[in-house]
């Protein structure tokens, strides 16, 4: 599904550029689950970001099922977004002028495979349905993160990629909402790569990495 080959990154710093990742190297399987752990600073959203197409390496290759994305200018890494990524942010990243269903929806019509039953589906599973017509100023921060999953699900996304999916909820609607989304992920036989500073969280996944000095070390 996911190969990443002594990827490097560098950011422009006030003494010259500031080495993030120095040579990462994970491989991630169809159906597998990994969390990518370590302090701030220590590159873990640059790869996610990496890995969506949303940035570019310095150096390196990051293949996703087959196809390099080093190379690919940004139209193509959008394409790759909508048709084999999903992405959950943090911050929820909801449009506030649409209601629940048509922010779920709002991915899957983008890629072209919007499919009805299974946004009802994953709106039933969510707990979401009474909800459908409210919008997310209405909601609580847990519902909010609810539909962010829901809306990158709706998609069927080979990938998907979690950064801090549940650091703005507390710890009683975190757990839910990780609960809800591993079944979910699960379900449809997505690959998931997670960023997250929570040991709780990086403990519910199939296997550990730790990001430290810009090296990722298994754990």
């Amino acid at each position: 599904m996911l190969n990443v080959v002594d990827v490097t990154k560098s950011y422009p710093g006030a003494d010259g550029p500031v080495a993030v990742l120095r040579g990462v190297s994970l491989t991630l399987m169809a159906g597998e689950t990994l969390a990518l752990t370590g302090e701030s600073g220590s590159g873990k959203s640059t790869l996610l970001h990496l890995v969506g197409g949303l940035d570019t390496a310095d150096g390196g290759r990051i293949v996703l099922e087959g196809t390099d994305l080093t190379p690919l200018g940004d139209g193509e890494r959008a394409r790759i977004r909508r048709t084999l990524v999903g992405v959950v942010f943090q911050q929820f990243n909801l449009i506030p002028s649409l209601n629940v269903a048509a922010n779920i929806s709002f991915q899957a019509r983008l890629a072209g495979v919007s499919d009805r039953d299974w946004n009802a589906a994953l709106a039933d599973r969510l707990g979401l349905t009474p909800h459908l017509a409210k919008y997310p100023e209405q909601l609580s921060g847990g519902q909010q993160q609810r539909v962010a999953i829901g809306r990158t699900l709706a998609a069927r996304p080979r990938l998907v990629l979690a950064d801090e999916p549940t650091g703005n909820l507390d710890e009683k609607s975190g757990a839910a909402v990780l609960a809800l989304m591993l079944d979910l992920v699960a379900e449809t036989g997505a690959a998931l790569l997670t960023v997250t500073h929570s040991q709780r969280l990086a403990s519910r996944m199939d296997r550990r990495l730790l990001l430290e000095d810009g090296k990722a070390v298994a754990r």
